[in-house]
């Protein structure tokens, strides 16, 4: 298994095809890295739309945007479902982030958490506002995710330093 980028390194750039639900519209649009420079990124891969742990943990996320907004952070769920199955889960769940396809997982071989069998390693990636890593943790099972406090709090380091 590829050990994808390493902390204090610059992450590597995508553009993948996603949609975010604003209001009663699913909004489809590309999601390239490098075009969010200047606000952190939380990149959140997960396994699957629709799972009881990818569900927990988006809702969890989502539910938190107001945290993440507050320290200039956006949050990206990264999975290899395609778009339309993501527009599905985001209203079903009333999800607030983008959700973004990576069907070739061509971006989860870049971060060194696309795993046979399972397909893609629930894994977190916290990206700072000058594109270079600065925390990730990657699941060996996947059965827990990375709390918001978590995230929250090692946000508030990236963007106190």
């Amino acid at each position: 298994m590829a050990s994808g980028p390493q902390l204090g390194s610059a992450a590597p750039d995508f553009t993948l095809p996603g949609g975010v639900l604003s209001g009663e519209t699913f909004e489809r649009t590309d999601y390239r890295l490098s075009s969010a420079r200047g606000r952190s990124v939380v990149l959140a891969f997960y396994p699957g739309d629709n799972t009881s742990v990818c569900t927990k943990q988006l809702c969890s996320y989502s539910s938190g945007m107001e945290a993440f907004e507050g320290l200039d952070a956006d949050v990206w769920g990264i999975s290899p479902q395609g778009v339309d199955s993501h527009e599905s889960f985001a209203r079903s769940f009333d999800l607030r982030m983008p959700l973004l396809a990576d069907e070739g997982r061509e971006t989860a071989r870049a971060y060194g958490v696309s795993a046979p069998g399972i397909g893609v390693r629930r894994a977190v990636f916290l990206i700072g506002p000058d594109g270079v890593l600065r925390w990730k943790h990657v699941a060996l099972l996947g059965a827990t995710f990375q709390s918001l406090t978590t995230l929250t709090d090692r946000l508030s380091g990236i963007k106190d330093a």
